[in-house]
């Protein structure tokens, strides 16, 4: 199957060829169809498998059906993050590049004004985080009575994030009578409640088994006590000599700190993390898919907003303590039927952990020696 047999539109088409794009990835084969026929879709696929096109392109599609002279709210995605949200409005710009629908995005963390002023102009589409959306909402900025499709994306880091509150919040505002796309890497039982909650009849969407990760990246671990862990971090990426290395710790003062330990050792890193400021964090992403420094170290709450074509190297500097989040993390290599790499470090006290980890994914993962 290729994309022109998906019923989509020649400006759509063109568009998509111009991205490099050839054949449909499954979760776009599966899920594009079923919103064109304008029904809820529950949709569960892994990180990388291309779950924002599957959404945004059939969207682009039936928005383009009406075109306002001024542009209202008409669509909806709501995600966990701003770098997602970023991420997500340039690919709705991509795809839509030939058709006269308005995409904005909506985040906190930087000042509104400009945000208030795309909103006043008119917009067919917002891209948001809860938070900001809801502010917006409650100053009467921001009005989705004519809102005729909602996206839940990354549903499961959502929940996580603990904006479970924000979202039924958000959904007391939308019309009843709407379509929801659901979408989320992992299915676990309250994520599949709180889909029941928001879905008419879904279709339901399953690409990949609930929480696996893709089969090509070459994952494994290193047992190594909590004080070795930065040399064997040099070591490592000396010795994978990857021009482009991306390493998750737990937390915001771990990554400035790791971030100086390197820069001692030659080694040009930069942090991204809550902590940071809007542009800081912007710069250091755009430093890192320009080659411009060669380490990017992250806290979890960036690793579903990190989308970096042919990143090689993932490393869990430190083991996370749900699950999931580590398929969220290696997801961000061995993207688009890519190969890639993951390394974990893991000591003594995160062995419970990692335990855990592989119970979820289903594997024994292969132990490096230092």
């Amino acid at each position: 199957m290729n994309f022109q047999d998906l019923s989509l539109l020649p400006t759509i088409l063109q568009a998509i060829a111009e991205e490099g794009y050839q054949t449909p990835t499954d979760i776009q084969r599966k899920a594009i169809p079923i919103i064109l026929k304008k029904q809820d879709v529950m949709g569960c696929a892994q990180t990388g498998t291309g779950k924002t096109a599957a959404f945004a392109i059939p969207m682009l599609q039936l928005l383009n059906q009406q075109i306002f002279t001024k542009p209202r709210c008409r669509a909806l995605v709501l995600t966990p993050t701003r770098e997602l949200a970023l991420q997500i409005e340039d690919n709705f710009k991509a795809y839509g590049r030939h058709l006269k629908l308005k995409v904005t995005t909506v985040f906190g963390g930087v000042s509104a004004v400009s945000q208030i002023e795309a909103l006043r102009r008119g917009v067919d589409i917002i891209i948001a985080t809860p938070g900001r959306l809801l502010d917006l909402s409650q100053q009467k900025i921001l009005d989705l009575s004519s809102l005729e499709m909602f996206v839940v994306d990354e549903a499961d880091r959502m929940l996580d994030m603990g904006f479970i509150n924000d979202v039924k919040k958000i959904v007391a505002l939308l019309p009843a009578k709407r379509q929801t796309l659901f979408f989320s890497a992992t299915m676990p039982p309250v994520v599949r409640k709180l889909a029941n909650t928001l879905l008419q009849n879904p279709s339901e969407v399953t690409v990949h088994p609930v929480s696996s990760t893709a089969e090509k990246i070459q994952q494994s671990v290193y047992y190594v006590e909590k004080q070795d862990k930065a040399n064997l971090l040099v070591k490592v990426l000396l010795k994978e000599s990857m021009n482009r290395s991306l390493v998750f710790t737990r937390t915001k003062h771990g990554a400035d700190r790791l971030v100086k330990q390197l820069g001692k050792q030659g080694i040009q890193a930069k942090a991204i993390h809550g902590n940071k400021s809007q542009q800081a964090r912007q710069k250091a992403l755009l430093d890192f898919r320009n080659n411009d420094i060669g380490v990017l170290v992250a806290t979890d709450i960036a690793a579903r907003g990190i989308d970096i074509d042919e990143l090689p190297l993932v490393v869990n500097y430190e083991i996370p303590e749900v699950p999931e989040t580590y398929v969220h993390r290696i997801g961000r290599t061995g993207r688009a039927g890519l190969a890639g790499t993951a390394i974990s470090f893991c000591d003594t006290n995160e062995k419970e952990d990692f335990k855990n980890i592989q119970r979820l994914i289903g594997m024994t993962l292969p132990v490096l020696s230092l």
